[in-house]
């Protein structure tokens, strides 16, 4: 752990980092009818959120999942298109990565409050809009998480 800053952060789950870069990227796709985002727009999230891991701060990490929430809060309220599906899968994603804060010391938790009570409410109306995948669903979908 350095010295200089707390890492904590780093160590809640393994799923926003394997997770958000195509579904984000997907969610930044001025198409919405694609079935994929193009592989540049996926690595470039990609880059990003490693660049966040490994040379980011909790207060930059959290503002990205910031921007990944209003992202998905606009998909689910129609107030701008994207892929519903990586939507509910970035929501779920955020949201149960915002829950496991109330472990970490710090005010993470309290600070991301409002960004859990949008996501919920996304993630419920995702759930209840968004057509089921054609083949097997995505792994974080199944059990009622969220």
């Amino acid at each position: 752990m350095s010295g200089r800053r707390s890492l904590v952060w780093l160590g809640l789950t393994p799923e926003p980092e394997r997770e958000l870069p195509p579904a984000v990227a997907a969610l930044r796709t001025p198409a919405p009818d694609t079935a994929a985002p193009p592989p540049r727009t996926a690595d470039a999230e990609r880059r990003r959120v490693e660049s966040l891991i490994l040379r980011g701060s909790r207060r930059s990490w959290l503002r990205y999942l910031a921007e990944v929430t209003a992202l998905v809060t606009s998909v689910a309220d129609g107030s701008a298109p994207g892929d519903r599906r990586a939507a509910l899968l970035a929501g779920e994603v955020v949201l149960d990565h915002h829950r496991m804060l109330i472990g970490l010391p710090g005010s993470g938790y309290d600070r991301t409050a409002a960004d859990r009570r949008a996501l919920e409410q996304a993630v419920r109306a995702l759930r209840t809009t968004t057509p089921p995948a054609s083949g097997p669903e995505p792994t974080l979908t199944q059990g009622g998480r969220g």
